[in-house]
């Protein structure tokens, strides 16, 4: 699943991978590696690859599952097409509450003790995954867990997810796209250490001399 997911977000170019010319974050990381999963919605086939692993990913790791929810505004469209997979509730939550009618942040019904578990598009610091589970938990509801299109497995999104007790699985990574990326011939085989040495250490620019 992993090496599929990871060659449909290439294929797609929903995952660009650019070593040379690293793409500037908001935070000012130079970062080799840019996603943008929204395109899996305009591909059907890789859409259905997609949409099928997140729900196989509940089945398997999250079976008690009573609603799904998405993160707004990426995850919200994934989220729709896995709970009809599943045949199961869905939501989605804002990043805040809005400032007028009903004050939302939770849209669609998620009452005290529901088991949910919540569809991401991208791990990358988890800070706004976090958020979102956290204002589940404040209206009641039991998170099972998180499932995601793609991770870049760094270190501050692991414990920053075991600070807050919470558990992701994705559907593919930056190790297995590192992999298949150099199969294809997008990078060199021997660029992928220097790749791996950004995925442990963003913030330490030395992977770009070494990558040149």
């Amino acid at each position: 699943m992993k090496r599929t997911i990871a060659a449909d977000l290439l294929h797609i170019k929903a995952v660009f991978l650019r070593p040379e010319a690293p793409f500037p974050w908001a935070s000012g990381i130079l970062s080799p590696i840019y996603c943008d999963n929204r395109l899996t919605l305009s591909d059907v086939r890789v859409r259905d690859d997609v949409e099928h692993a997140l729900a196989e990913l509940i089945r398997t790791h999250y079976p008690s599952c009573e609603a799904v929810m998405g993160t707004s505004t990426a995850g919200i469209a994934h989220a729709a097409i896995v709970a009809t997979i599943l045949d199961l509730p869905m939501g989605y939550v804002r990043a805040a509450a809005k400032d007028h009618g009903r004050t939302n942040q939770i849209e669609g019904r998620c009452d005290p003790g529901t088991k949910v578990v919540v569809v991401e598009d991208l791990i990358s610091t988890a800070g706004s995954v976090v958020d979102v589970c956290e204002a589940l938990r404040a209206a009641g509801a039991e998170v099972l867990g998180i499932v995601s299109i793609f991770t870049y497995g760094m270190k501050k999104a692991d414990d920053r997810l075991k600070d807050h007790g919470l558990v992701n699985v994705s559907a593919s990574d930056y190790d297995t796209l590192l992999t298949v990326a150099a199969e294809e011939g997008c990078i060199r085989p021997e660029q992928i250490p220097a790749l791996l040495a950004f995925r442990d250490n963003p913030s330490d620019e030395s992977w770009i001399t070494s990558i040149r």
